[in-house]
Order: structure tokens, then C-alpha cells, then sequence
């Protein structure tokens, strides 16, 4: 079975394509289920980020995973990647390392990379091989990171649209902002904020206890996601990003709040994927709309400033697929091994407890010696026999020539004559 990797992401393919393949919570638990039942895989994993939604997998043939996420968006085979063995490893290193994240060397993707892991391996989609593959990521990510300069300073997508926002709107102590959700996009988002001098800082999510937990660490005001129009005018500036398959702000719910600010501009940040506020409410005056695509722009400077660093980064990695494709060949030689020695002993064990079943029953030791010698030569040399006996009418000349280096034409070996020392009974003096 092959290793493969199919996938789009914020390079291939536009938001409104990457918000209709995302998964999480019970969706991607059913993902992963529907996954793994697809004839010929035998392993997968699901990484779904606002960015990227890419599945990795040990399978005969990566089509019908394929025709799975286009049964998902059709229309999707345009904008997807695929790799296999070596080129996929390459690839889950690059993003575990954030080579191939929209900020460079941006850390939050590892984490996702390792929760990604985490729900295939606990919901027994993931096998020995991709195991082997994500620890070994984990570790090429921490060296990579570690050797290089990478991940210094790190300009993540939620201090982007803060700092986009300082520039382009108002000053932050003279600002209220709105923080929809509660995750960690939005606790980067509402560090930068404090750090910035944001004058006050609300706090609005599903779980009442969660928004609480993030308004106290930052001295905000908290709020159930239900009182969001009660609170939406007070707001400069909003910031979203939560795991909602629906849009949590309409364009309705915008236009009213636009009405009670007395057409106060509004600048709002939607960072979720799928999308949390409707596209509609760009098209409204005296409020901008910004996506995770739209703030890619405001990253490219961060982008080429660490250029040189992702350059010693590339180069670890092209060093760990090398030995990790080694190790992996090396694993399949020894596997080979063991199981030509497993069928060696099993047939030797079966063969001797069949020459013992003769003696027991009275048959002559010698016929029984000769019954085991002849049974176990057959046995052995049964399967190469048929396997060159079958590649020399295909015309397979490659197996021939592995048996002549495993069976060389040479003098059969001879056991050494016995020494005096081997003697139980020394020859007595002439």
C-alpha cells in the first residue's frame, strides 16, 4: 500500500471552496469513519485547518479519496494537490514546520498537526505506518525550528489583522472591539489587542464559561453569543473566529448595528473557515470586511524577511525525508525477513511434530528420518521453486537473477572434520 496526501489550501484554492471541506468536532469524527471505510485504505488521517483541509492515508490508489472530497464540493479536483510516499512525507514536514502556512514559520500549525494525530489515533483511524510518520514529523518540526530562525517572531494571522487594523482604522485606546469565540485565534488576537492598549474589549461566545475564562485573563467584558445584537453597535471593531458551520453574523444583524452607530464606520475581521460572518456585509457602506485571504497581503513582508531561515529549514527537511524513506524501506526489508522466517519454523515445528507422531506409533526411526529430511526439503523449497518456475515463463528475468545471488552456483558447504578434541574417546597409542 502506498502513502498519500490529497489536499487543498489557502495557495490552491479561494475561502468560499476551503469553508465547504472543513471539518471538526462530530463532523470530523464521521469524516474520519467514512474515511477509513473506503475500499483499499487501511489507514488515514484528517488535518482541517482555516487554511488547509488535507487527508493523509495508507491506500491502494488515492482516487477514491478523492472522490470523496468532491462529493463534499464538487467541482474541488481543480484546486487539489496530490503527492505520494517521499513528496507526501516532504509535504506534512513543510507544514508541521509552517513552510507552507500563509505567516511563515507561524507555530500554531504544529499544534494542529498534533491534534490532527491525536483524533485519528482516537478514533482508531490511524495505523502503525502513519504513527510512525507523525512522530517522526513532530521531531523534524521541534529540530527544524530549534536549528533555524524560523519561528522567531513569529507574525500570526491574529496580529496581522491587529496590526491592519491600528493601521487603517483608529487608534486602539479610543476603540471598543468585539471578540467572537473563544479559541486560540482568538486569545493571540486578544493578547496583541491588550498589548496594543485596546480602550475596552468584549468577549462574546457560545459557552458563556469560556468567554468568561478569556475576558478575566484579559480584562475583558464577557457575553453569551445570544446578547450579541444587544452589543454589536458598541463595537469598532470585531474580530471572529469560531468552529460554527453557520455564519454567526448576518448581514441583517450588521446593517441594524450600522443604524444604531449612526453610520459610524465598523471594521470586521473574519477569521474562522468555514466563514463566520455572511460576505454580504462587505457590501455594505461605512463597514469593511476582511478574510483570512485578504490578510495574507498584510503578511508577505513577514513572509520574505525570514526567507534565508526557511531556506536552512527546507534543507533539514530534504535531509529527514531522505532517512525517513530509508528507514521505512529498511522496515519493509526486515518485515520480509522475519516473515521468511516465521514460515521456516512454522514448517519445520509441523514437520517434527509429525515425525514424532510416527515414532510414537512404532514406525522405523530410520523411515522417519528419512519421511522428515524428505518432508521438510519439500516443504522449504516448495514456494521458490513455484515463484522461479512462474517468472521463468513470464519472462521475469529480475527474480531470476535475485535467486542466482541468493542461491550462488558453488560447491555445497562441508562441515569440518572432527578434531581430536571433538572425540568423546581418544585413539589409543600405537
Amino acid at each position: 500500500m502506498t502513502l498519500w496526501l490529497l489536499g487543498l489550501n489557502h495557495q490552491t484554492a479561494p475561502v468560499d471552496l476551503r469553508e465547504r471541506v472543513a471539518f471538526s468536532g462530530d463532523s470530523l469524527a464521521a469524516a474520519l469513519a467514512a474515511l477509513r471505510s473506503l475500499p483499499g485504505v487501511a489507514e488515514a488521517a484528517l488535518l482541517s485547518t482555516c487554511n488547509r483541509t488535507e487527508i493523509y492515508a495508507i491506500a491502494n490508489d488515492a482516487q477514491p479519496l478523492a472522490d470523496w472530497l468532491e462529493g463534499h464540493a464538487p467541482g474541488l479536483g481543480a484546486y487539489l494537490y496530490r503527492h505520494r510516499d517521499a513528496d507526501a512525507v516532504r509535504h506534512l514536514f513543510r507544514v508541521a514546520t509552517g513552510l507552507d502556512s500563509m505567516v511563515l514559520g507561524e507555530p500554531q500549525i504544529l499544534g494542529q498537526v498534533k491534534e490532527a494525530w491525536a483524533r485519528a489515533r482516537g478514533h482508531g483511524a490511524l495505523g502503525p505506518r502513519l504513527d510512525r510518520l507523525f512522530q517522526q514529523t513532530f521531531a523534524v518540526a521541534k529540530r527544524a525550528r530549534t536549528d533555524t530562525r524560523v519561528g522567531a517572531n513569529p507574525v500570526s494571522v491574529a496580529s496581522a489583522a491587529v496590526r491592519l487594523a491600528q493601521d487603517t482604522f483608529a487608534r486602539l485606546p479610543d476603540s471598543t472591539v468585539l471578540l467572537v469565540g473563544a479559541g486560540e485565534t482568538i486569545e493571540l488576537a486578544a493578547r496583541h489587542l491588550v498589548k496594543g492598549g485596546v480602550g475596552r474589549l468584549l468577549v462574546a461566545n457560545r459557552t458563556l464559561a469560556h468567554a468568561q475564562d478569556l475576558a478575566a485573563r484579559h480584562g475583558g467584558y464577557a457575553l453569551p453569543l445570544t446578547d450579541l445584537d444587544r452589543h454589536l453597535a458598541e463595537a469598532d471593531v470585531v474580530f471572529s473566529a469560531t468552529a460554527s458551520r453557520d455564519p454567526v453574523l448576518r448581514q441583517a444583524q450588521v446593517e441594524a448595528a450600522r443604524a444604531a452607530r449612526r453610520r459610524k464606520p465598523m471594521l470586521l475581521f473574519d477569521l474562522a473557515v468555514p466563514r463566520d460572518i455572511e460576505p454580504g456585509v462587505a457590501t455594505l457602506a461605512d463597514a469593511s470586511l476582511y478574510t483570512v485571504d485578504d490578510l495574507e497581503r498584510a503578511v508577505e513582508d513577514n513572509r520574505r524577511s525570514r526567507h534565508e531561515a526557511a531556506e536552512a529549514a527546507e534543507a533539514i527537511i530534504d535531509l529527514q525525508v531522505a532517512r525517513f524513506m530509508e528507514a521505512v524501506q529498511a522496515s519493509g526489508r526486515q518485515e520480509t525477513l522475519l516473515r521468511l522466517r516465521a514460515l521456516g519454523e512454522r514448517t519445520r515445528d509441523q514437520t517434527l511434530a509429525q515425525a514424532r507422531q510416527q515414532l510414537a506409533a512404532g514406525r522405523d526411526p530410520e523411515q522417519v528420518l528419512q519421511f522428515l529430511a524428505h518432508t521438510l526439503t519439500n516443504r522449504l523449497l516448495h514456494p521458490p521453486t513455484a515463484a522461479l518456475r512462474q517468472a521463468a515463463l513470464a519472462g521475469d528475468v529480475e527474480l531470476a537473477r535475485a535467486a542466482e545471488r541468493l542461491f550462488p552456483d558453488k560447491a555445497p558447504c562441508r562441515h569440518p572434520a572432527p578434531t581430536a578434541s571433538d572425540d568423546p574417546e581418544p585413539a589409543p597409542q600405537a
